[in-house]
């Protein structure tokens, strides 16, 4: 009888957790570059199941009474691009980030990314290409800190600036200033999410040069999030969810009249 609470009270938490990564994905439906998220169940270790009569015990099989949630990976597919006519808007057409390197202090809490040399925070990933101009005119993306490119931040003379499908970036004169930073971390490395479609790599080591993409300038990325999908997703797992709770009711319910049964005898 403990196997049927076991079983329906992990249906409503794994349920539970669906649901709230899918309502923060359609929270999220209108959010550029956002990247919507899945999460993946697995089975408890199987437990031997024996049949205990007269003495004699007989093996019958293996169970798994219950279901954990294994991961909530973030699916990281490019999606269509859309054209905004501002400068300071970049999209990668194909697989990569963009490298920002953040302007938390080191030693301060950046969310357990990993920290990188000359005091300043960690160097974080986006497919998020909204970019705007610091005082010095340095690239930046706003409220995280400065664009990389490959020899350091970017720095440009105006926002009237260029940047061609090799990332290549010339100021009005034609003159170039750098070429960003394109990164593909490597597949077996780990990236930890922090906010606003950020992430940061577990492993800066294994984070090397993204190949076969195109930089689009005027152009945005829209999220991966098919809302139709994700609203028929949630009523399935709200679906589940109900089933689950009653479940759990009906088991609880047998329970208490097993044991007054037996106690009246």
């Amino acid at each position: 009888m403990f196997s049927g609470f076991y079983t329906a009270a992990s249906g409503v938490l794994n349920q539970q957790r669906t649901l709230n990564v899918l309502t923060n994905n359609m929270a999220n439906a209108k959010t550029p570059g956002f990247r919507a998220e899945r999460v993946v169940t697995e089975t408890f270790d199987f437990e031997l199941m024996t049949r205990i009569e007269k003495g004699n015990t007989q093996r019958i099989g293996l169970d798994s009474p219950i279901q954990l949630v294994r991961d909530v990976p973030t699916i990281f597919d490019t999606n269509s691009l859309v054209e905004t006519g501002y400068p300071m808007d970049m999209a990668i057409n194909g697989e990569g980030f963009f490298n920002i390197q953040s302007t938390i202090p080191a030693g301060e809490d950046n969310g357990g990314a990993p920290q990188v040399e000359g005091g300043e925070g960690p160097v974080l990933l986006t497919r998020y290409g909204s970019f705007a101009l610091d005082e010095e005119k340095y690239l930046i993306l706003p409220g995280v800190g400065r664009v990389l490119g490959q020899e350091g931040p970017i720095q440009v003379d105006g926002s009237d600036f260029v940047v061609d499908g090799e990332g290549k970036v010339y100021n009005s004169d034609g003159t170039q200033v750098g070429t960003l930073l394109i990164t593909q971390p490597g597949e077996d490395t780990q990236l930890d999410k922090t906010t606003n479609g950020l992430y940061a790599v577990a492993d800066p080591n294994n984070n090397p040069a993204a190949e076969g993409y195109q930089i689009e300038q005027k152009v945005l990325e829209r999220n991966n999030i098919n809302i139709n999908q994700e609203y028929t997703l949630a009523m399935q797992a709200q679906r589940a969810f109900q089933a689950c709770s009653q479940a759990l009711k009906i088991v609880d319910q047998m329970n208490q009249k097993a044991s007054t049964s037996i106690a009246s005898l």
